[in-house]
């Protein structure tokens, strides 16, 4: 129980008879090497990638409750452009400067923590600033793939 957060990478694969063959996608979906019949490869639309997973990092739900969900935190699905990925990125990276000192006031400004509903601590500690890095390092591969539409969602 608690706070869990995702990320997910949605692609759109559709084929459509307009599109020339070297614009169209494959799909397969095997399992123990073996092609599932169940799933209809035509029947494809998207494929969601499961590109990042939180547990209780709440000031990073914060920001996106306030900055993709229009302050609904609502345990939805919500779209996060890449403009915003990118603005994240620029404010871990701010944040990380700060770990030597974690009293600093301007993390409450940058990424301030929260409180809530089994949401973890609202320390600026260690765990804090190892999510900090962590997203950093995700984060900064997702930005150099193209394509895709990302979207953030949360429960607890």
């Amino acid at each position: 129980m608690g706070l869990d957060q995702y990320l997910y990478k949605k692609t759109y694969v559709k084929n459509w008879d307009h599109m020339k063959p070297e614009e169209q996608h494959e799909v397969i979906v095997k399992r123990g090497g073996e092609v599932l019949h169940d799933i209809k490869p035509e029947r494809i639309a998207n494929v969601t990638e499961d590109v990042c997973k939180w547990r209780k990092f709440n000031a990073l739900h914060k920001w996106f409750v306030e900055n993709c969900q229009d302050g609904e935190d609502d345990c939805r699905e919500y779209y996060v452009s890449r403009e915003q990925l990118t603005e994240l990125l620029e404010i871990l990276n701010k944040v990380k400067e700060f770990k030597t000192d974690p009293t600093n006031k301007e993390l409450e400004n940058l990424l301030p923590t929260t409180s809530g509903f089994f949401f973890g601590g609202t320390a600026y500690d260690e765990y804090y600033f190892d999510e900090v890095e962590r997203t950093i390092e995700i984060l900064s591969e997702l930005l150099k793939e193209e394509g895709g539409d990302y979207y953030y969602d949360s429960s607890w």
